[in-house]
């Protein structure tokens, strides 16, 4: 198969990322490999070949899901959802909103936190700081000092404009399956309100369309605009994933993890691409890591796959 040279975002050499106008783009294969499971609506693709003269396929069982799939930006946010995503504890998160440094997102319900998308600004650049060695602690005096966005104590209500922006109203359209959805995206996008964002969540709906390389080129947009965003990356290593390509889907899935080290569920893809070209000893050490930082109802699945690893090593 013929590849073209345009871009690929988010390489790396040795720790570095390399500037955008020196990234490489690897066509995407059209034709996809055989073994799938749906998860969240998102099918997830393997080719993989044991070590053995005969290139037999591996399989693992279909009781054995991938993580949450592609991530999309949401409106709003559990506790739970930030924790897992950005590496803060939950008591961590509570203590700021009670203190003022978060606000809540409009409409919540008492005894419930939740936070508004505006507020991934504040937890990028919370994770930004951690990145750099800085403890909690300073990463609190850190935002408070130059980020004190809601002054007020408990849990001040993020204020937003009386109407919609163009993403606040794609990701309601989003949310209720709307094809609208996609325009609003786009103008979104046109008007620079949440652009990289809306790139990211565009790219999901072209690919849940069938449209790979339109969702492919979201996503490098997305990482063109802002070279650290998680989601893009994720998402990305995601998409060669399904498309059979395991050598750029660890790297984005690499690159995601310098990122964010805390997110249990990359943990267990790249486990699970390992353990698809065969690599088990890579595969299980980094399983152990999934482990580690998943909650016991999503630790279920990575036990299910090192039993399925130490199965087929028994074989």
């Amino acid at each position: 198969m013929s590849k073209s040279r345009t871009a690929l975002p988010g390489m790396l050499q040795g720790d570095k990322m390399v500037a955008p106008d020196q990234w490489e783009r690897q066509a995407i294969p059209t034709r996809l490999p055989i073994v799938t499971w749906t998860i969240s609506g998102c099918s997830i693709i393997l080719r993989a070949l044991l070590m053995k003269p005969m290139g037999n396929v591996l399989q693992f069982p279909a009781d054995i899901p991938m993580g949450s799939g592609f991530e999309r930006v949401k409106a709003t946010y559990s506790v739970r959802d930030i924790s897992r995503q950005f590496g803060l504890s939950e008591s961590t998160l509570r203590r700021w909103t009670r203190a003022g440094l978060l606000g809540t997102a409009p409409g919540t319900k008492t005894g419930e936190v939740r936070y508004h998308y505006r507020s991934l600004t504040l937890f990028r650049r919370a994770r930004e700081l951690r990145n750099r060695g800085l403890s909690i602690r300073q990463i609190e005096a850190e935002l408070q000092g130059q980020m004190n966005l809601f002054p007020e104590p408990e849990g001040q209500l993020v204020q937003l404009p009386a109407r919609a922006s163009p993403f606040q109203e794609a990701l309601l359209l989003h949310e209720r399956g709307k094809p609208e959805a996609e325009t609003a995206y786009r103008r979104a996008i046109a008007e620079d309100d949440f652009a990289v964002d809306a790139y990211c969540n565009l790219g999901i709906l072209e690919f849940e369309r069938g449209n790979l390389l339109e969702a492919f080129d979201c996503f490098t947009a997305a990482l063109q605009q802002d070279p650290r965003h998680f989601e893009a990356h994720l998402n990305l290593a995601h998409l060669y994933f399904e498309s059979g390509d395991l050598r750029l889907a660890r790297l984005h899935y690499e690159i995601a993890a310098k990122i964010e080290p805390g997110f249990p569920d990359l943990y267990f893809n790249l486990g699970l691409l390992h353990a698809a070209k065969g690599e088990f000893e890579q595969a299980v050490d980094i399983l152990g890591r999934a482990k580690q930082l998943a909650a016991e109802d999503e630790g279920r699945k990575v036990d299910a796959l090192l039993a399925r690893i130490a199965a087929i090593i028994r074989e």
